[in-house]
């Protein structure tokens, strides 16, 4: 069972798709997928649930079974075979790992995801009449409090079937993990490492706008307003790397610390290809065969774990979107309101926000220095 890249795919098409060993399309799955596509989901977000459903399908392999028998009962021996399956991935997280003789297995949080991913293809099933007369064979309770959230995660068919907010019993318990914003001494390192003023651009506008790599790989050079301080985050997907924008909202994002927009200024002025015809702001330099191709959010990964280990400060929780992080938390810490600050971001709910209360809150701290007698500076 591989899931293997699409070269060309068509306009609607997911870039991915699913086969068994001997090479022929698994076309439940593969229907699936062009839903999602269909339906502008992201090619990372498509790819995810390939590599989800690989799992299901290797699974049914194993024990002899086919989509059309997977019962409440099968879902349950699923998620302990899932819990047993050695992941081939490095690890990526800080939490510790469950590791056996075969090495290292899949996370908590993995194995819910996958959990929730095949009960959105057994809503497709359903709604498809694949699956017909029977129930999502993931086993749920009534969720009242998830119907009081407004904008809450919908699945990818939620409406299918005639059902109420639901909550999933077969989980992992997970640990809820803060992030870890940057310190000034880690970020002026991987400023000291890097190579290029590109490159000094893509870290400030993250550092300082606090977006998220797809959306600044995803600028035009329209979207830059020097003049105002500002940039305009749009919503694109006609990105020749398919870099595309996580949120559906189309915002402003000013720049006034003086460090993002002169940075963006020396690259495009003095480093950015004179001879490109795009108008993508971040470019592949150099010599190489892809010279004036817009940078890939691959090569921005590639290029960002090889400063931090210039640097000597390569780990795991270090990625380009903990620029995001850092940005948050800097600004919550120096007084910015969560609905502002939600809004900077791009968040769609005040939901998302709490988790930067609870890396630093300035009313828990004012109350614990009261308790303990000691004057509020």
């Amino acid at each position: 069972m591989h899931v293997i890249k699409v070269v060309d795919p068509k306009p609607g098409q997911p870039q991915v798709r699913l086969v068994d060993a001997s090479g022929e399309p698994v076309n439940e799955v593969n229907e699936f997928l062009r839903l999602l596509a269909v339906r502008a989901y992201s090619p990372n977000t498509v790819r995810a649930y390939a590599h989800d459903l690989q799992k299901l399908f290797l699974f049914f392999t194993e024990i002899g079974l086919t989509a059309s028998e997977f019962t409440p009962s099968r879902a349950m021996e699923f998620l302990q075979w899932l819990r047993l399956v050695s992941s081939s991935r490095r690890a990526q997280r800080l939490e510790l790992g469950l590791a056996t003789g075969a090495g290292r297995v899949l996370s908590a949080k993995t194995c819910n995801r996958i959990m929730a991913a095949v009960s959105s293809f057994y809503e497709f099933l359903i709604a498809s009449e694949q699956y017909a007369g029977r129930d999502n064979p993931i086993v749920k309770v009534v969720d009242q409090a998830a119907a009081r959230v407004p904008g809450r995660y919908r699945p990818p068919l939620a409406n299918a079937s005639q059902q109420r907010p639901v909550r999933r019993v077969l989980r992992v318990k997970t640990v809820e993990a803060m992030p870890r914003p940057m310190t000034a001494e880690i970020y002026a390192a991987l400023l000291a490492a890097l190579r290029t003023r590109r490159d000094r651009a893509l870290l400030e506008v993250m550092w300082e706008g606090g977006l998220r790599p797809g959306e600044v790989l995803g600028m035009r050079l329209e979207d830059i307003s020097y003049g105002r301080r500002r940039i305009t985050v749009r919503k694109r997907d006609d990105h020749p790397r398919g870099v595309q924008q996580k949120s559906r909202r189309d915002r402003v994002v000013d720049l006034l610390e003086d460090r993002a927009l002169p940075a963006l200024n020396d690259y495009v002025l003095r480093e950015r290809p004179t001879d490109a015809d795009s108008a993508w702001v971040f470019l592949v330099g150099g010599r190489g065969k892809r010279r004036t191709e817009p940078l890939s959010y691959e090569g921005m990964v590639r290029m960002f774990a090889r400063a931090a280990t210039r640097a000597g400060v390569r780990d795991a929780w270090l990625t380009p979107h903990s620029l995001r992080h850092t940005h948050a938390t800097r600004m919550f810490e120096g007084g910015m309101r969560e609905l502002t600050l939600m809004t900077r971001l791009g968040h769609a709910t005040p939901d998302s926000m709490k988790v930067y209360t609870r890396v630093s809150d300035p009313d828990v701290i004012k109350d614990y220095r009261q308790a303990i007698g000691e004057q509020t500076p």
